[in-house]
Formats: structure tokens, sequence, C-alpha cells
């Protein structure tokens, strides 16, 4: 049975939710693919402004979003989900005959509320827990496995170059100094060494904010991931279908950002050489100013406060 407007599968609240919706210029009939589909708040949305022919196509690697996709898709005939990393899109997307015929792409980035709420997955300073951070715990190594193999200047690298740590050596070195005396195995004990070796942080936020958030996105190359799908979003986008992209990390939004500006230029001439701007075939249209989250919303999801959204429309070929 297909249900046009889907019952509630689960009551989380997406991050800038009617802005996305606003951003995704929906049509009644379109094809649209959520890369980062959580607990479903931001693909069951879509959903309630779709007619009878509009689909919508999910990925997410974390297990446990499972639950609610199944629910979704046995709710909703126009839903249908793979359990994998994003960074496949283009393949399954031509496994359908979809390629260039998708209205709308979302990525909500970095980690969800669900998974910073289970101690048990290790993303959490505030709640004690295993040092494991990955998206999918069934695949590659958890950060407290890398730690106990780890360097200084490894741990160093990584506290610098995705989490912007200034003191990143000092807190490699406390870490390293403590992993070498006893078996680093909780969040908290991670939290209380990094505490104590950080001299000084931002007002309001926890000193490991910065150290947990660059080892999560090293242990799940969510950089590396980001800079795999954007292209693949762009080849499999139709003409005028929107590109949305909600950062959490200055990082991310970089690689958004310059990305659109990028394929926005188009290609690549010398500069003395006179050519109008549809002879650079420009790939994307950045569409409006980036988006932030108002004052009530952030009162309301803290999460929300360092979220960023950026929209770019696919040119007509």
């Amino acid at each position: 049975m297909l249900i046009s407007q889907p019952t509630t599968v689960v009551s989380h609240q997406p991050v800038l939710l009617l802005e996305v919706l606003e951003a995704l210029n929906i049509h009644h009939n379109g094809i649209y693919v959520d890369c980062t589909f959580g607990r479903g708040g931001h693909s069951q949305a879509i959903l309630k402004q779709l007619g009878n022919h509009g689909q919508v196509f999910a990925f997410d690697q974390d297990p446990e979003a499972v639950p609610a996709a199944q629910a979704l898709s046995q709710l909703d005939n126009r839903f249908t989900w793979v359990n994998t990393r994003f960074t496949q899109l283009k393949q399954y997307i031509i496994a359908r005959n979809w390629l260039g015929q998708i209205n709308g792409i979302l990525l909500d980035l970095g980690v969800s509320s669900p998974q910073l709420n289970v101690p048990a997955r290790g993303f959490s300073f505030m709640h004690d827990g295993p040092l494991d951070m990955r998206m999918d715990p069934r695949t590659g190594d958890s950060i407290g496995i890398w730690l106990s193999q780890a360097t200084t200047q490894q741990v160093a690298h990584v506290l610098k170059e995705y989490g912007e740590e200034r003191y990143a050596w000092r807190i490699a070195k406390a870490i390293i100094t403590a992993q070498q005396k006893t078996q680093l195995t909780s969040t908290v004990q991670l939290a209380n060494i990094i505490a104590t070796a950080h001299p000084r942080w931002e007002k309001g936020k926890h000193p490991a904010t910065r150290s947990f958030q660059a080892l999560r996105i090293f242990i799940n190359r969510e950089l590396e991931e980001l800079q795999q799908i954007l292209p693949q979003a762009l080849e499999v986008l139709a003409p005028q279908g929107r590109l949305v992209v909600i950062s959490f990390h200055s990082l991310e939004d970089r690689i958004v950002k310059r990305f659109i500006r990028n394929q926005a230029k188009g290609d690549m001439f010398p500069i003395n050489i006179p050519l109008t701007a549809t002879a650079l075939h420009p790939q994307l249209r950045r569409v409006g100013k980036p988006i932030f989250p108002s004052a009530k919303e952030i009162e309301t999801n803290p999460r929300a406060r360092s979220a960023v959204l950026r929209i770019a429309e696919r040119h007509s070929l």
C-alpha cells in the first residue's frame, strides 16, 4: 500500500529542516537522495511533499539506522534505502537507471544526535563509553585501537589537521604518555586527559571538543569521503537539480564552498583568452548565501549552533 504522507517513524527533529525543504526546491514527482538518513527526519519531510510517483532513496552506513529505515520503507513504497557509505552514490544511481535524473541530493554531515546520545558508540565526552567513534562499528579499527598504536607525532597531526587544535602537540603528548602507563579504554578517561593538558579553551565549550571531533573525523575518513561524493553528486543530478549540504565543521564547509565555487567557474583557461561565461561550461550555480540556524533553533537544539547550509544548482545541459 502506498502512503503519500507516511506515519512518523521518529520524533527526532533534524537541523535546518524547513530550510532544507525550501533549498531542495521539491518537484511533486521528483527523485531525491538523502545521503545521510540518520533516523529519517529529512527523508520523511521530503516524502510528505512528494506525489505518488516521487521517490526518496537514502544511504546510511550506521547499522543502528537500519530499524528506522526499514520501518519507513514498509510504510511508504516511495522510499528505498541501502545500509552503506554514501561514497557509492553513483554506483547505486546507475543501477536504478537514474543517472542524470536526480532532482535533489542532501548531505547532512557529521555525527547525529542519536549517535552522540548512545554512550556505547564512543562519540561523546559527556557520557562514559568505549573508545570507538566509528560510524560503522562493523568495519575498521576503533579510535581506541588506533591510539594504542599511534605515536605522539601522529596524534598531534590528527588533532591539528582535523580539529584545528592549537595545542595539538601538548595534548597528543599527554595522551601517549597516559597510554604508555595504562590502556585507554573509555571516553571520559580520554576527555579528562585532554582537559588536564589543555591550558585554555573557548568559553562554553568542553576542552576536549576539538580533539574528539578531530579523532572522529579522522577514524571515519569523513573529509576524504566528502571529497569523493561531491563530484558524484554533480554527475547524477538532473539539469536544475539541487545539491544541499549541511556542514558542522569549518573544514567540511571549506571543501563544499570550494567545490561549488570551482564548478560554478567552469573550465580553466588562461586569463588572457577571451571567452564568454557559457563557453567555460560551468557545472553548478550557487544559490543564495550560506544559511545558518536561527537563535530559536539553537536554543531548542544546541547541536545546530555550528551548522552551515549551502545550496547549488546543476546547470541545464
